[in-house]
């Protein structure tokens, strides 16, 4: 009798441990999956809201540098226009700044794009910042772009090609003292590039015309301009990208 006791007790017991460990485990197993949704759904959040203010910094800085370019477009427009360098039809001498609609759009869209691939290839290419970086030196390199595109129509020289020379010079110089690297090298050398293509189609195409044309419809120093105002609108990219949170770096 007592072994058949201890026989029925074991087998109860075993029955209730058989009973109890499939609830045991399902319980374990339903508070990890809802663990698993809550930390899922606070990354999500979190990622979302980090897009979402990367998004917004990106517009921020996309229309100011829109707005530089405009800015810019008119006014070293109007020097051009003024010294009849660049001529345009008689119907829109009359608009705003004495230049085409379509200039200040155009070159703000063009502004905004270089001014975001800028910081973009430097974070690509891994190349450290080894030159200042604060807005003094920004507004010196702007002011240097501006005495460049000045020079471009206030100096006279014997030909178009010393002229050239002197404003390539001048534009490596802009290069040299405020980028220094690679990636806005190359940059600037593709802007020039594209740029002058462009204003080549639209001189062909009679939309406006340069005088005394002596590189394929345009002036051979346009590059030169092209290139400084990329490394330019690329540095002004570079410390808005930057928003002031690093320190400026010794030269």
């Amino acid at each position: 009798m007592p072994g058949l006791e201890d026989r029925c007790w074991s087998c109860s017991c075993a029955s209730r441990l058989e009973t109890k460990d499939p609830s045991a485990s399902s319980w374990a197993a339903a508070k990890a999956e809802e663990m698993l949704s809550i930390i899922t759904t606070v990354l999500r959040g979190a990622l979302g809201s980090l897009h979402g203010a990367r998004t917004v910094g990106l517009l921020r800085r996309a229309l100011v540098l829109f707005a530089v370019g405009v800015f810019l477009a008119l006014v070293l427009n109007l020097l051009q226009v003024q010294r009849n360098v660049t001529l345009f039809p008689e119907e829109v001498m009359a608009t705003l700044f004495s230049s085409a609609w379509w200039i200040p759009p155009c070159c703000g869209t063009a502004a905004a794009v270089v001014g975001l691939l800028y910081p973009c290839l430097d974070s690509r290419l891994g190349e450290p910042h080894q030159l200042k970086r604060e807005w003094a030196s920004v507004m010196r390199c702007t002011a240097v772009f501006v005495g460049i595109n000045h020079a471009s129509v206030k100096l006279d020289f014997a030909n178009n090609v010393q002229l050239s020379l002197t404003l390539a010079a001048l534009s490596l110089g802009l290069w040299w003292t405020f980028d220094r690297s690679r990636g806005g090298f190359g940059l600037g050398v593709t802007t020039a590039i594209l740029a002058t293509l462009i204003s080549q189609v639209l001189v062909y195409n009679g939309v406006y015309q340069y005088t005394s044309p002596d590189f394929l419809f345009v002036r051979s120093w346009l590059p030169c301009i092209f290139f400084s105002g990329g490394v330019t609108v690329g540095n002004i990219g570079r410390q808005l990208a930057m928003g002031g949170a690093e320190k400026p770096h010794s030269d």
